[in-house]
């Protein structure tokens, strides 16, 4: 009698993990992972295991899905977040009740939704799969993967009668929850569309008419913090989002945006320690990304400017530094972080920290012109490059980036955000005529935005805050 046929879903060849984690490989050979566990363990358990073939591209589509449907079992690596395992996987979830088990190494962080299913967890502390390393994870696996077999599928346990009986009484209700986010949507539209002092209040007011009913609220949770977030302008603004979030259900609050939305608020709302608690909880548990120790290092850095002993500056002074290092190696392109360090570096003075400043300023530079050549600039690229025009006492650069910031208008550039690390980068400037002219040019960047609004960030700090990474955080995801 011929074995039962399990389909391996997974990536081919050695990935990057593009994690900083000490227990986490800097990358997994998928090919050994195959050879050495997966394909083994699934012969131990009585299956005859296949995958697909990527020297043919893998496979036509029309029959990956024949496969994906007719297997006995499908298996599926999570291991890294991977765009065609996450589609078989779906498509497996429509076709079959059954016998879908998603598989992934225990320090990997799925995307949210496959994140919230159930998933069978191996032991991988070494990503080039030597023997020992491969025995502890077959090990694991034939113990336990045979009780994940039977799991059904969500789309059967979601869809009542699905497929061929579903119940369409659960149309209306359908129906009505599209018609109540086709009303959301507008109402957003027209929130945007107000003179910006209005935009806040008139904020709140959506998100007391959606965001309490529970089949509306899940679908705009993220839009109406976003929302929220780039209409903020006081503390108690900032106080509403904080609460907003609190009475979410659990597992939307565990949500990356979620998690990255109420460090913002927290720091905006004066508590800058508690947010950056938050987010090393947050990179703790839900992993390190460029972004995320860009926002960490911008907590630092507020904390820094409010410090008073100079064991404290110094202290919060390495914070940040350590923050926005570990976020420029792991996301050369991102010039955030990077653009937060020349400044630190020359202000901490150590042996070799000109040198690093430098460093910082070209990895900078080369990362904002890339993002303007690929057409992937945003609101922040050119206020990174004017700030190392300051930094490096550019001032035909200077000059150049304020006219064009004059003709685009204050609302194309967050500039009020970077005042304060403008003013530091004059003041450090060893040549005085060299000051001096950056002064002016200073002066009349600040007649060209309008005041920042004191209470946006604590009143101690906001001579210097200049951290546009927290606004970051609801223009980029995760």
């Amino acid at each position: 009698m011929p074995k039962p046929i399990a389909f391996m879903v997974m990536p081919f060849g050695v990935k990057s993990v593009d994690r900083a984690e000490l227990h986490v490989p800097g990358s997994v050979d998928f090919d050994a992972l195959w050879e050495r566990v997966y394909l083994p363990v699934l012969g131990e358990i009585g299956y005859e295991a296949v995958r697909a073939d990527r020297d043919l591209g893998a496979l036509i589509i029309t029959e990956m899905i024949q496969r994906l449907t007719i297997a006995d079992l499908v298996v599926a690596d999570l291991t890294l977040p991977n765009a065609n395992v996450y589609y078989e996987v779906g498509v497996r979830h429509a076709a079959q009740q059954r016998g879908c088990v998603l598989l992934a190494a225990d320090w990997a962080r799925p995307m949210f939704d496959l994140a919230q299913m159930t998933q069978l967890r191996f032991p991988l502390t070494d990503g080039s799969i030597p023997e020992h390393v491969a025995n502890e994870a077959r090990t694991k696996l034939i113990k336990e993967l045979k009780r994940f077999v039977d799991s059904t599928s969500p789309v059967f346990d979601a869809v009542t009668g699905y497929p061929d009986h579903i119940n369409l009484s659960q149309m209306s209700a359908f129906r009505a929850t599209v018609d109540q986010l086709f009303a959301f949507d507008a109402d957003v539209r027209e929130v945007r569309s107000l003179p910006a002092p209005d935009r806040a209040a008139a904020a709140r007011a959506v998100a007391e008419r959606y965001g309490y009913e529970p089949a509306v609220r899940d679908a705009v949770a993220l839009q109406l913090l976003r929302l929220l977030c780039e209409t903020a302008q006081e503390r108690k603004d900032w106080a509403f989002e904080l609460n907003y979030i609190r009475n979410l259900p659990a597992r939307l609050i565990h949500h990356p945006i979620v998690a990255e939305q109420r460090a913002l608020a927290l720091a905006k709302k004066g508590d800058v320690s508690a947010a950056a608690a938050a987010i090393e909880q947050f990179i703790s548990t839900h992993g390190a990304t460029s972004e995320r120790y860009g926002l960490l290092g911008g907590r630092y850095k507020q904390l820094l400017r409010a410090a008073v002993t100079p064991k404290h500056r110094r202290h919060y002074l390495a914070k940040a530094i350590d923050s926005y290092e570990n976020g420029m190696l792991l996301d050369l392109n991102n010039y955030y972080p990077a653009s937060n360090l020349p400044r630190l570096y020359r202000e901490r003075g150590l042996q070799g920290d000109l040198k690093r400043a430098e460093e910082a300023a070209i990895i900078t530079t080369e990362a904002c012109r890339r993002a303007d050549k690929l057409g992937a600039e945003d609101e922040w690229t050119k206020s990174a490059m004017l700030g190392i025009a300051f930094f490096n006492g550019d001032l035909i650069g200077a000059r150049k980036l304020t006219s064009q910031f004059e003709a685009d208008g204050p609302g194309a550039w967050q500039l009020e955000a970077t005042i304060g690390d403008l003013q530091i980068d004059t003041a450090q400037q060893v040549d005085p005529e060299i000051r001096a002219e950056l002064n002016s040019v200073l002066d009349r960047l600040v007649e060209l935005i309008s005041p920042p609004t004191p209470m946006d960030r604590p009143p101690s700090v906001a001579k210097h805050a200049a951290d546009p990474g927290a606004s970051m955080s609801t223009d980029r995801d995760a």
